[in-house]
């Protein structure tokens, strides 16, 4: 199927899960709505928290009713209808949606004004099945940490160094800013339960990594992009500035990365990784160390925080394997997608989900 910059329908997915973001996620709908190229619609889907869905249902007035002040499209709140976790949710937003393209914002992020634009042009080639963007970081002091190296900003959910610039083509793309067509859940399935984020707890990750990899095995002939001028700001709150929440998020994309390996076999699991840490990483503590010996800020903590993230990036990836290989690892499942015209409205989506590796 060829889906035309000026016919696509591109329904917006949010996932939300605690009201601390409530003008986050105002914010969020509102640059959806002002896009130059309209979305079909923009669903909110509220991850097991009852009183932030009675709150968006009563501020969107529910399913679809509001279309803004501006006219051009609707909000419909929906509850997850999976277990509780970031992965279900986002299937719960794809079941529901009726776009042939289906872009995820993150809550506490704004796109700029062409980012669903930017998307559409590159689904002009139907081997396209995802479109990811590029996630610029808003520190919450205002100024990104003298310590902080670009090569990690993955940390905070953000694009980091290393990633090509342009339109290019990339093994996956990443999940706060990213579209897929439709085709590519009814190759592949959804979003895999057990692997990714679980609102507060420890920061897990890799679900879009594991789901890009098992649609390429599902479609040889699939192309995933970047294209660098879909732009969202993406907020990084003071906790997550902190050497604490670095050291923490790297150790559990160790963790994540096992599970992914597991799954898919580490040739295709690791193969960015490798290149990764062959190359950008030494790049980046070389470029530290001569900042230090320049006398420039931060630069000596750079190269010190990239060396400590790589050991707890591997920390985590030795301790994932070895659960793995006892059978006391997290297992996973992953979702079948039911057809759009299923009736949603009341969130009873099936539960068609499969198991998944441990």
């Amino acid at each position: 199927m060829t889906v035309r910059t000026a016919t696509v329908r591109i329904s917006v997915v949010i996932c939300v899960y605690t009201e601390d973001r409530w003008d986050d996620i105002l914010a969020a709908v509102a640059s959806v709505r002002d896009q130059s190229l309209p979305a079909h619609e923009t669903l909110l889907v509220v991850d097991h928290n009852a009183r932030l869905l009675r709150r968006l249902t009563d501020h969107y007035g529910g399913g679809g009713a509001d279309a803004g002040t501006d006219g051009r499209q609707g909000v419909r709140v929906l509850a997850n209808a999976g277990p509780r976790g970031l992965s279900a949710s986002r299937n719960t937003g794809i079941a529901a949606s009726g776009g042939e393209v289906i872009a995820f914002l993150d809550d506490d992020a704004v796109a700029e004004r062409d980012w669903l634009r930017h998307f559409a042009a590159g689904y002009a080639d139907p081997r396209v099945m995802a479109v990811g963007g590029r996630t610029v970081p808003v520190w919450a002091s205002r100024r990104r940490p003298a310590w902080f190296p670009e090569e990690f900003d993955w940390v905070v959910g953000c694009t980091y160094r290393g990633l090509p610039p342009g339109r290019v083509r990339v093994r996956n793309v990443l999940g706060g800013n990213a579209s897929f067509r439709r085709e590519a859940f009814d190759a592949a399935g959804g979003f895999a339960s057990g692997i990714g984020r679980d609102g507060d707890k420890r920061p897990l990750g890799c679900e879009e990594t594991e789901l890009c990899i098992r649609l390429t095995r599902a479609r040889p002939d699939a192309l995933l992009l970047i294209d660098d001028r879909a732009v969202i700001h993406h907020k990084v709150p003071a906790a997550r500035e902190r050497f604490a929440y670095f050291r923490s998020r790297a150790y559990a994309e160790g963790l994540s990365k096992a599970l992914v390996a597991r799954s898919v076999g580490a040739q295709a699991g690791l193969a960015t990784e490798r290149r990764y840490t062959t190359r950008v990483l030494p790049a980046g503590v070389a470029r530290g160390l001569r900042d230090a010996l320049l006398g420039r800020a931060g630069g000596a903590g750079r190269a010190a925080a990239i060396v400590a993230g790589v050991a707890a990036a591997a920390g985590g990836y030795a301790v994932g394997t070895a659960r793995a290989r006892r059978g006391t690892g997290p297992r996973f499942t992953i979702a079948a997608i039911p057809d759009p015209g299923v009736d949603t409205a009341t969130d009873e989506i099936p539960d068609l989900r499969h198991e998944g590796a441990a």
